[in-house]
């Protein structure tokens, strides 16, 4: 409300009152069933099969049909789709390798290298490990395949992914874990508890050249420099003090200064040890006992730890800076090694990679891999296991179809068809598959006859089809499940027609089919439609190939024979559902009953003027009723609720087409 306070025009902006519904969508399919590689225990959403091809691998030959169900999906018009892979007693491929202690027999696992997910796959998959001595904290993993190289017959090395300046450091910003398990496609990784092998962090100049006594190491004003321990912050170090009695023309002596002034330092945190500071030594070093005028200096941090560090700056004046003439830090020529460098894991060895699931553990020095784990398939999954998966499901609200694709189960289909049902909103249709090898009437009736509770919720069909070999190895056509096609035709159907078109008849014809595993003759056809738990047939005519020719759910309930009227109350309860939301916790009165009527009764017009219900008048086809007195009592008010009725004439297809003939007789010549 417009609060005024002084003289003059107020404007003030007021809801129009309507809240457009939007029609859920109906053509995103689940399928679930065994694939060389992805996760399994949840599904994925894909929008092409370029992508399952990437996340869960190729066409399979040992009759396991989700890729091939997957990619007929897309081909007969599907847009998008969740993939479950299901399997058990599977293992994942993973190889740990050594950290780099100086001395081989106390070194310690790691970093453990491993499949993104479980399978075979993951033995084929190559690791190379490389560092550089400019780099001393850091480590670069590449990450290979080796696949079939069809120009030799041999095989050939792929580079999959790769990943620079990581580190062993969990709080770097190239910290592995972190960083490789939130980009990398083919691997996953894991530090290993290595801790115990951090060093303390040093600071090292380049080469310092020149004789005791020939000239000074740094002149009378380059005094300070910038010093940052245990990564607490930049501090400015002043040794003026310290060189008081000592000579600059001695390294030793400078040296000596340097670590007097560093041990004076206390930590600006207390999380910093005071030992950083208080322990930390300088010490002069000679690489080349030959060459005693080629020497360096080293600070090295008083604490050892993953943490432990020594970086050295340039002081912001360059006539009070001594980095540069003594040859400290990195823009000096000098190296920083911190105390997680030794935990890196091991480079590999010139030439050679590490197998990931198919290395060979080292006993002997140099040691570099500590385990390994190959991949492994595992069974395959049973009835149960299919149906168990369907949870993961459970949390997915914009899944409209379901398959497992040659599961040929009636186990699997009950057990489907009764998760469907049983959604919070019961939103959601199940596609059949009978065994491959079911081709006669009597094995199709014993299959439906086997369902224990068949509802509308899902449909059978029948038989399997023939298509070519996708990877063009065989010269006969596959032998695969109809689900794959299916759910792929009723996507086109639904964005061609609307959900409310049976997804049947002549252009319903199926993309990528070239047989059927047996043809049914009318009456046999017959048979099967009008049983108490109906098959929906796919039928082979001349003019259009291999069509679906059925459109009956397993109902024996009569309002709900037909696929597209379960399919239409399904669009409808989730559609309004989710497009009165915000009638929740509204004032329960005639206002919000009338903006409900107003907006689910122009939802429901919307869809009578598209097509989608019977009869040729709006008040015909639907009504939406809300209010005192006739959906509600105000016993209802009283408890909180707001009932709306809906209702609507489905539109059912023409399943049987009767044409009468009459011969006119005794008409004039």
């Amino acid at each position: 409300m417009t609060v005024t306070s002084y003289p003059g025009v107020y404007m003030e902006e007021i809801p129009g009152g309507a809240r457009p519904i939007e029609a859920a969508g109906t053509s995103t399919a689940a399928f679930f069933g065994v694939a060389d590689q992805g996760p399994i225990g949840e599904v994925r959403k894909i929008f092409a099969f370029s992508e399952f091809e990437t996340q869960y691998g190729g066409f399979r030959t040992d009759g396991q049909f989700l890729a091939h169900a997957v990619y007929q999906f897309f081909n007969n018009g599907g847009k998008s789709c969740y993939i479950g892979r299901v399997a058990s007693n599977y293992k994942t491929a993973s190889v740990t390798i050594f950290d780099r202690t100086a001395t081989d027999a106390d070194k310690k696992p790691s970093l453990t290298i491993s499949a993104s997910s479980p399978g075979v796959w993951g033995n084929t998959l190559l690791a190379v490990i490389e560092s550089d001595a400019a780099s001393p904290n850091v480590f670069k993993l590449t990450v290979k395949n080796e696949v079939p190289d069809p120009d030799t017959g041999g095989t050939k090395i792929l580079t999959l992914e790769q990943f620079e300046n990581l580190s062993m450091d969990p709080d770097a910003a190239g910290y592995v874990e972190a960083v490789v398990n939130r980009d990398a496609v083919y691997v996953q990784v894991k530090q290993e508890d290595n801790a115990a092998s951090a060093i303390k962090g040093y600071s090292e100049s380049a080469v310092i050249t020149g004789a005791d006594s020939d000239a000074d190491f740094i002149s009378g004003t380059q005094r300070k420099f910038r010093i940052n321990v245990h990564n607490e912050g930049w501090r400015t170090v002043d040794i003026t003090s310290a060189m008081q009695g000592k000579d600059a023309k001695k390294l030793a002596d400078v040296a000596a200064a340097l670590d007097a002034a560093i041990s004076a330092l206390v930590p600006l945190r207390s999380t910093t040890p005071a030992a950083a500071y208080s322990g930390a030594t300088v010490d002069v070093l000679t690489p080349d006992a030959g060459q005693p005028n080629q020497r360096k200096l080293r600070i090295t941090s008083g604490v050892a730890g993953v943490a432990s560090r020594v970086e050295i700056m340039p002081f912001e004046e360059s006539d009070a800076n001594l980095t540069g003439a003594l040859k400290l830090g990195p823009r000096s020529g000098g190296v920083e090694v911190f105390g997680h460098s030794p935990m890196r894991p091991m480079d590999t060895a010139p030439g050679d990679y590490y197998y990931i699931g198919d290395d060979t553990v080292d006993t002997t020095a140099p040691r570099r891999v500590s385990a390994r784990v190959p991949g492994d398939d595992g069974t395959l999954p049973q009835p149960t296991d299919y149906a168990d998966a369907l949870s993961w499901l459970d949390k997915v609200t914009d899944v409209s179809l379901i398959a497992v694709p040659g599961a040929g189960s009636s186990f699997v289909a009950d057990r489907g068809m009764s998760y469907c049902r049983n959604r919070p909103l019961s939103d959601c249709f199940f596609i059949a598959d009978m065994p491959s090898y079911y081709d006669s009437l009597e094995e199709a009736k014993q299959y439906v006859g086997d369902i224990n509770t068949p509802n509308s919720y899902g449909a059978v069909y029948f038989p399997w089809l023939k298509m070519p070999d996708p990877t063009g190895k065989l010269p006969l056509p596959l032998i695969v499940p109809p689900s794959g096609f299916v759910a792929g035709m009723y996507a086109q159907i639904d964005a061609r027609r609307g959900v409310w078109k049976a997804p049947a008849g002549l252009d319903a014809a199926l993309s990528g089919a070239v047989g059927l595993t047996a043809e049914l003759t009318d009456q046999e056809h017959g048979d099967l439609n009008k049983q108490p738990k109906s098959v929906c047939v796919i039928r082979k005519f001349a003019a259009s190939g291999m069509v679906l020719w059925g459109a009956r759910t397993l109902s024996t309930d009569p309002e709900y024979t037909y696929i597209p009227v379960r399919r239409v109350a399904i669009m409808l309860r989730k559609s309004i559902y989710d497009g009165i939301q915000w009638a929740v916790f509204e004032g329960n009165d005639e206002r919000l009953w009338s903006a409900l009527r107003l907006n689910i009764g122009s939802f429901m017009n919307g869809l009578f003027r598209s097509g989608a219900f019977q009869g040729s008048k709006a008040s015909d086809a639907y009504f939406v009723r809300c209010g005192l007195g006739d959906t509600m009592t105000q016993d209802d008010i009283d408890r909180g609720q707001v009932i709306v009725l809906v209702g609507f004439a489905p539109l059912k297809p023409a399943e049987f087409v009767i044409v009468r003939i009459q011969q006119k007789v005794g008409q004039a010549a």
